[in-house]
């Protein structure tokens, strides 16, 4: 039966607490930040709330390897400044030995983040859908049908979802015969479409001869509020549960999804990632000094660092997502990077 020993326990607490206290403070000045931004455009306080917390929500992946590696630094010079390390060193462990329940912690927050938060936010943020969430063409959501009936597109400035229907703001409606030639257009504040089709009232209609009339309007179609968010929601609105049979009904329509790939690696190898950015926090924190014991130059220099790390990390994503390079690579690579660069400066024991 595995246990854990006192003093991997002890190690592991320190590190969730220093995780823990840079993760409160970075979520409370994002929370605060996007509340005092959000309140004008919310009826209530309560509503640009709750509104903040989906923002935070969809921030955390961002700012979560930062807080990491801020977290790991902070809980070493807290060893380091309370003489403790020298107790940890009289145990038995080697400076080494003592870095493992920091790599297992930040392997738990990665997986944590993946299977619970990430599916978390994402069934949230669908609830509440924006434009924002869309993949869109010149700032505008469009839709196509096409059947043997004839074609049917549609587009709108704005969208948001009640329940089981999306409605679309200032919308105007195409529709085609199988031979391409303009049946009708239909304008209107609203459109909405259910599972049994689209439907507004009080539209505009613009025949195609020429003659306009006004009054509600219906449309049988074969796309569906779940479709639509299938097919165009962005990589990072769909839950790491969902990624991989999604992928596969994309694939079978033809629809790209090399995004969706490298979106789920990314989600798969995150816990490769905190253990990476804990590593080059250990990296940091060496030192031979209890006193007069550099944290400020130190935390300095690792914040400059993560921005450049976070810069790879993007240049690779970029390079995977147009195909470049394979998903897995763009995405195995950079923490591998990481962790080979921290290692050989561990090596150099307190050299900055």
């Amino acid at each position: 039966m595995f246990r854990i020993n006192i003093l991997t326990r002890f190690l592991l607490r320190r590190f969730f607490s220093g995780v823990g206290l840079v993760m409160l403070v970075v979520c409370g000045i994002i929370f605060a930040v996007t509340f005092v931004e959000r309140l004008p455009s919310n009826p209530t306080a309560f509503a640009a709330l709750y509104d903040s917390w989906i923002r935070l929500l969809e921030y955390v992946p961002m700012f979560l390897p930062l807080a990491v590696f801020m977290g790991t630094l902070l809980t070493s010079y807290n060893l380091t400044k309370s003489t403790e390390n020298i107790i940890i060193s009289s145990a038995g462990l080697s400076p080494y030995q003592a870095t493992k329940p920091f790599l297992v912690g930040a392997f738990l927050i990665g997986v944590f983040a993946t299977t619970v938060i990430n599916p978390y936010s994402v069934n949230i943020s669908v609830e509440n859908i924006t434009p924002d969430h869309l993949q869109l063409i010149d700032n505008t959501i469009w839709l196509r049908e096409e059947s043997e009936n004839g074609f049917i597109t549609m587009n709108a400035k704005n969208v948001h979802k009640a329940g089981n229907i999306l409605i679309f703001e200032k919308a105007t409606v195409y529709t085609q015969a199988p031979n391409f030639k303009l049946l009708n257009r239909i304008q209107a504040d609203t459109i909405t479409l259910s599972d049994i089709g689209l439907s507004a009232h009080n539209a505009t209609i613009w025949n195609a001869d020429g003659t306009t009339t006004r009054n509600d309007w219906k449309k049988q179609t074969l796309i569906t509020p779940q479709t639509v968010l299938d097919r165009y929601l962005q990589p990072d609105q769909i839950s790491f549960w969902q990624l991989p049979d999604f992928i596969k009904r994309m694939e079978s329509i033809g629809v790209p999804v090399r995004g969706h790939r490298v979106q789920l690696w990314t989600l798969l190898f995150l816990p490769l990632t905190m253990i990476a950015m804990a590593t080059l926090g250990v990296a940091f924190s060496q030192t031979k000094q209890r006193r007069n014991y550099s944290f400020g130059i130190k935390f300095s220099l690792g914040i400059i660092t993560c921005f450049a790390l976070y810069f790879l990390i993007n240049m690779f994503n970029a390079l995977g997502s147009t195909g470049t390079l394979p998903p897995v690579l763009s995405i195995i690579a950079p923490p591998l990077i990481i962790i080979a660069g921290a290692g050989i400066f561990m090596n150099s024991f307190d050299t900055i």
